[in-house]
């Protein structure tokens, strides 16, 4: 094994997060809601050394794959990362994240004026920019921290 191979064992079953940017593995872990509590097996890397980043997160969930709306949020954050699913040991799916046009359901609104953060039934719906997202009703636009809006209830 040389110095730059990542010492973390294969997983049997689960999924694998990779070239997720330096320092956003924590918010890849809140995207899935996992914060710990849950007794969920995940191996964490984090600044990494990367040819294609510089430096890299990788994030190895046990036992789990990722659904759609969880992928589509993660690319918010890491928009060229890479989903490989590992059945009994070997990667059964390597797929690359791509942005959606729209996220519903998964970002709160910072304006607390939104209708989506009153006690209405209305389902939050974003439109995802080249750099941010912007809210569907208020029109509040958020290019940092998206992280912060992910609603796990």
């Amino acid at each position: 094994m040389t110095d730059k191979q990542l010492r973390v064992s294969k997983i049997e079953n689960g999924t694998v997060i990779d070239h997720v940017p330096g320092g956003q593995a924590l918010n890849v872990l809140a995207i899935v809601g996992i914060d710990g509590s849950g007794g969920e097996q995940v191996s964490v890397g984090m600044n990494v050394p990367s040819d294609r980043l510089g430096r890299k997160d990788v994030v190895k969930i046990e036992d789990r794959e990722l659904s759609p709306e969880e992928v589509d949020v993660l690319s918010l954050i890491a928009p060229r990362a890479t989903i490989n699913i590992v059945r009994e040991y070997e990667v059964s799916e390597k797929l690359r994240v791509s942005r959606p046009e729209r996220v519903v359901g998964v970002l709160s609104c910072p304006n607390a004026n939104c209708i989506t953060t009153e006690e209405e039934p209305v389902e939050s719906s974003f439109e995802v920019l080249s750099d941010g997202v912007r809210c569907g009703y208020c029109d509040t636009i958020v290019r940092d921290e998206i992280a912060d809006l992910i609603d796990n209830d």
